[in-house]
């Protein structure tokens, strides 16, 4: 939505998009507050991930699922509950709980354990069947770096084993994965990954402003940003159209 002319905007493609994606984290929102930023944003919001394990304690879940039904949003809950279930034995529960919640997206992560990455690849293509997938790529914790040859090697695997796009691990803090702890962003790694896997393909969590400013400096306004909290959709939208100082002078020519 444009409420008034202004030459030199970078197009954006209408929803469903398939670039340009904006994920939001939502860590427990209440319905009012969802309604509230949808009330806003909603145009602006192409999926929303219900943060780590929220969704085993959100005593209004149900309510929430259909809120953003209702608004053509749709909704997953975080790789962390995977990995919960996973490494309890459970994940033939875990594909009941998706059903049983109608969930048209699935996240598959292995941030918080370790999981043989021939056997996520199977898990992969055995959710791909009845969801759409988001694999995750990266670790949470910060003592373990992965190799840019490793990025690469475990993005693609997964995208051939059935993902629709592979998530850029950063947390919701954005200090681990492709930043460092300070938040500063592994440039060499992004470039390493992009040398060998489409753009569109990859959905990267940067959670702070400067994070998001650099990916929409580098790729342009149609990179895929994850791990946006509510309050940052408006924000954000105006980063990928150059109406922020930080992007002001990215999409005058």
């Amino acid at each position: 939505m444009i409420n008034y002319p202004l030459n030199n905007l970078p197009p954006r493609d209408s929803k469903p998009r398939t670039k340009g994606i904006t994920m939001v984290m939502d860590k427990g929102y209440s319905l009012r507050q969802v309604e509230d930023f949808l009330s806003v944003g909603a145009e602006y919001i192409d999926v929303i991930k219900l943060g780590w394990g929220t969704s085993v304690v959100y005593p209004l879940l149900k309510e929430k699922l259909a809120l953003l039904r209702e608004a053509g949003i749709p909704c997953y809950f975080g790789g962390t509950l995977f990995e919960l279930f996973y490494i309890r034995g459970q994940f033939d529960d875990y594909c009941r709980i998706l059903e049983k919640y109608n969930m048209e997206y699935v996240e598959v992560s292995d941030g918080s354990i370790e999981l043989d990455g021939k056997k996520k690849t199977e898990i992969i293509r055995t959710l791909a069947k009845n969801f759409k997938v988001f694999s995750e790529v990266g670790s949470k914790n910060p003592g373990i770096i992965l190799a840019p040859y490793q990025w690469v090697e475990m993005i693609q695997n997964e995208l051939d084993a059935g993902s629709e796009k592979v998530i850029a691990e950063a947390r919701e803090s954005g200090t681990v994965g492709m930043f460092h702890s300070s938040g500063e962003i592994r440039s060499d790694l992004i470039q390493e990954i992009l040398h060998e896997i489409p753009s569109e393909k990859i959905l990267w969590e940067a959670p702070q402003k400067s994070q998001q400013a650099w990916f929409i400096k580098m790729m342009g306004s149609d990179v895929n940003l994850g791990n946006i909290s509510p309050e940052e959709v408006i924000p954000l939208e105006t980063l990928r159209m150059g109406l922020r100082g930080d992007t002001f002078h990215d999409f005058l020519k």
